[in-house]
């Protein structure tokens, strides 16, 4: 991940292209999230777990070899040598080599089924060990009780192994938790039925006699049988290349570097957690990216200099939310220690405080992180009113300050080192929301924990954060939502008469036109509705640039029969029609004057064919890939899966365009993670993920849920669909609108999965009644001679064909004439 940092800042930086890179890493694939490690045993999709970018596609600057580990270093020649016996020649050399899992020589450590937690091949190893213990009902054994032995105690839990962490401190996570927060942390674990021992060591490990099975004693006396062991007890620098090559190295392992991360050879640089600045190495992927960042900086010709750490530590532990920061255990001399302990509402938290009781030196939070993001920026800074204020809880009756107490020099963003008063300085030049901040700052764009710290800012610093529609609704959308919802009103004149002023404008209509749409089965073209409608709602179409317009049948899941791809070929013949394959998997018929479409919908309709609704903001697609019907690599049956979910949700009005897809296999044929709902089959089910688009702003879609059977699948798109269309902004696609949540991803997965919200049922009855009113829009026109009338091109001439509306050829194509534009003429010889 850091050397993967470097490459993406370097590449960013070197507009010059000065640079040329070139990468080896030991493991067979490029970068990945190995801070996410645990959440590849949700889904075992390794395609997720990828770095963006990780593989540098078209840069001739960056060469990358995987699975190509360098084995020795020659300063003098300054060449490295790979285990492949090639050699490479450099100018500068940078160590990324990171760190291993340290594993304690207890006897019996090497035996089959122990492990440890720290590269995906790991994790395949630890899920074979656990299928074989889950089935011989043996449980898993964690030898380590910090933070990356809680996370995988959690994934045995998960594989359905009964977990064990044996821990030999006298508390969990203790080097980031005091005895009182991790008391509880372990209470609450407990309280989940992993197993928790602490001050204990493991003195042996024995296998049993059938090889099956462990049996590890432990040293006060007890001991457990167990089907695997995960070694989680902690890491050593991978220092061994910069040894044999000579370069000095930490008195507690780790190349010895200054602040510029350069090592006593002038042109060999260390980063990440291999990296001993000062003769201290970090273990945590924020100080590492800073690390990488510096020597980008210094390749460059600049002189930044490592900032120091922010160990500050902020996750959720099975569950339970678990943050420390600054001196968390009260290391510094006299100082004092604020604490609650809360045993009914089950959370802890002490502040550490300088011996005058006025300066925040650090602090510790179980079961209610929720102050965390305004403490952590304080620290080392007075403290701005009483400390009670910022633990009490709900017990408390004294208001906590708000985030314009922190001194202008508070870090605000960890992961990429912006201070409040870099953040300040950017709102004074014209950032006025969040995605202008991140974009301006880089605060944000990491983990997101400080995204609400950056409103509440924008808020302090007098940016109001208008939620008015526009001038005719102070409302929201999501609050038009509701108020249409609870009141039952069902036209816009009602709605502007007891919620807004005037007769509304191009902005509100539309909304609310489609906020009728989407709770009630009304035909959007009945009655008052029908003049809210922008001008391809109007005549269910899409208008072109010469002003003719485009017909687009529906076929779910890109699967036609012969019979409609005649019928269409037809269409186009008889009216002289352009025929496009889409991205989309349907076929797109272009140059139908306005008064034309009725006819052809009406074959369309007769044959059974249906709108589209390419014209609408609602569902376009689900494109597909053939699947295990077909492809000798599809694990599910893709193609019937994109049929059910194209005909449950066709005609869902939203805030915007909705596409989806669904993928057989890993290989991703259908392009699943590029759509606002991407489904992407496993061996036994469904991985789901979320807020993926294209367009101007690409984004890749985040996974939701994994392995997921097709009721449950089914009924998770339901919610994430209901939940989006309730609460997003005008014509805000799913990728923005999940960034905009407090809490992001990890908050979508709590409303939709575990319905934290207590909305799963009404999002569930609303889809329900959606589909149940369900039809065809094309339809319901060719049914109603009132809403047929309007198809005309002059509505005081209604048999006149608009002369305008004209096309050419070029090369072979009929192509529009752009309206006010004169007709191409062939030229005269």
């Amino acid at each position: 991940m850091v050397a993967h940092r470097l490459v993406e800042t370097l590449r960013g930086r070197d507009g010059a292209g000065d640079w040329r890179v070139t990468v080896f890493g030991e493991e067979p694939h490029p970068a990945y999230d190995r801070v996410g490690l645990t959440g590849y045993t949700d889904h075992w999709d390794r395609v997720p777990m990828a770095l963006p970018g990780n593989a540098y596609p078209d840069d001739d600057r960056v060469r990358l070899h995987v699975g190509s580990p360098v084995v020795a270093i020659d300063r003098a020649a300054k060449t490295v040598v790979t285990a492949a016996g090639d050699r490479y020649g450099y100018d500068t050399l940078v160590l990324a080599t990171g760190s291993s899992a340290f594993v304690p020589p207890v006897p019996g450590h090497d035996l089959p089924n122990c492990h440890v937690y720290r590269t995906l091949d790991d994790l395949d190893a630890i899920r074979d060990s656990a299928e074989a213990a889950r089935a011989a009902g043996r449980a898993g054994v964690v030898i380590g009780g910090g933070l990356l032995g809680l996370e995988a105690a959690n994934a045995l839990r998960g594989m359905g192994v009964p977990a064990v962490v044996v821990e030999r401190a006298p508390r969990l996570m203790a080097q980031q938790l005091d005895q009182g927060g991790g008391a509880l942390l372990a209470r609450l674990i407990a309280e989940l039925g992993i197993d928790v021992r602490v001050e204990t060591g493991t003195d042996e490990i024995v296998a049993h006699p059938d090889g099956a099975g462990l049996t590890l004693r432990l040293t006060d006396g007890g001991s457990v049988d167990a089907g695997l062991v995960i070694f989680a007890a902690g890491i050593r620098p991978r220092d061994e290349l910069a040894r044999a090559a000579g370069l000095r190295t930490a008195e507690r392992g780790g190349v010895l570097t200054d602040l510029t991360c350069r090592t006593d050879d002038p042109d060999v640089y260390a980063i990440g957690e291999v990296a001993a600045v000062e003769g201290r190495c970090y273990g945590l992927v924020a100080p590492g990216y800073a690390t990488a960042e510096v020597v980008a900086d210094r390749l460059l010709g600049g002189s930044a200099t490592f900032p120091g750490a922010d160990t500050a530590t902020k996750l959720k532990l099975l569950g339970v939310d678990v943050a420390s920061f600054g001196d968390a255990l009260a290391e510094h001399p006299d100082s004092l220690e604020v604490t609650v302990n809360d045993a009914v509402h089950r959370t802890y938290a002490k502040l550490v405080l300088s011996d005058d009781a006025e300066t925040l030196l650090g602090g510790v939070l179980v079961g209610d992180t929720s102050s965390y993001g305004l403490l952590r920026p304080m620290v080392g800074s007075r403290l701005p009113g009483d400390p009670m204020a910022f633990i009490a809880g709900p017990a408390g009756d004294t208001a906590a300050p708000g985030v314009a107490a922190l001194p202008e020099t508070a870090q605000i963003c960890s992961c990429n080192n912006v201070s409040k008063g870099e953040i300040t300085a950017a709102i004074a030049g014209g950032c006025t929301d969040v995605p202008a901040l991140k974009a301006c700052t880089g605060a944000g764009t990491a983990c997101g924990s400080c995204v609400p710290l950056l409103k509440q800012l924008l808020e302090a610093e007098g940016v109001e954060q208008s939620r008015a529609l526009c001038e005719h609704f102070q409302q929201s959308r999501a609050e038009l939502f509701e108020i249409i919802s609870v009141t039952g009103i069902r036209t816009f004149s009602g709605l502007v008469s007891r919620f807004g002023t005037g007769t509304g404008c191009d902005i509100c209509k539309p909304v609310v036109a489609s906020i009728l749409a989407s709770t009630g089965s009304d035909h959007i073209l009945d009655g008052e509705q029908a003049a809210l409608q922008d001008s391809n709602d109007h005549f269910l179409a899409n208008i072109q640039r010469n002003g003719s317009y485009s017909v687009v049948p529906r076929v779910p899941g890109g699967e036609i029969t012969p019979e409609h791809l005649i019928l269409i070929g037809q269409i186009a013949q008889e009216f002289g029609l352009y025929t496009k394959i889409t991205g989309g998997q349907r076929i797109d018929l272009f140059g139908a004057r306005v008064d034309q479409l009725p006819a052809i919908w009406a074959r369309l309709v007769d044959a059974g064919m249906e709108s589209g609704h390419a014209y609408g903001k609602s569902l376009r697609t689900v494109k597909s890939c053939v699947g295990s019907r077909w492809c000798r690599y599809g694990q599910q049956d893709s193609t019937q899966l994109a049929i059910d979910l194209e005909l449950r949700y066709r005609g869902l009005r939203a805030p915007h365009k909705i596409k989806m897809g669904v993928s057989g296999c890993a290989r991703e044929c259908a392009e699943a993670r590029g759509k606002d709902v991407g489904v992407i089959a496993t061996e036994t089910g469904w991985n789901l993920y979320v807020g993926g688009n294209g367009g101007m702003t690409p984004a890749h879609a985040k996974l939701l849920a994994g392995d997921l059977d097709t009721d449950t699948l089914i009924r998770y798109i339901d919610r994430f669909l209901m939940f989006y269309i309730r609460t997003a902004d005008r014509l805000q696609r799913t990728a923005p609108w999940i960034d905009t949540l407090d809490g992001g991803i990890d908050h979508l997965r709590d409303v939709v999965c575990d319905d934290s919200l207590g909305l799963a049922a009404d999002f569930e009855a609303a889809m329900e009644r959606h589909i149940a009113g369900y039809q065809c829009e094309w339809k319901g026109v060719l049914d109603d001679p009132e809403k047929l009338s309007r198809f005309v091109s002059f509505v005081n001439a209604p048999g006149a064909v608009d002369p305008t509306v004209s096309f050419t050829e070029d090369d072979g194509r009929k192509v529009p004439v752009p309206i006010g534009m004169p007709r191409l003429r062939e030229s005269e010889e």
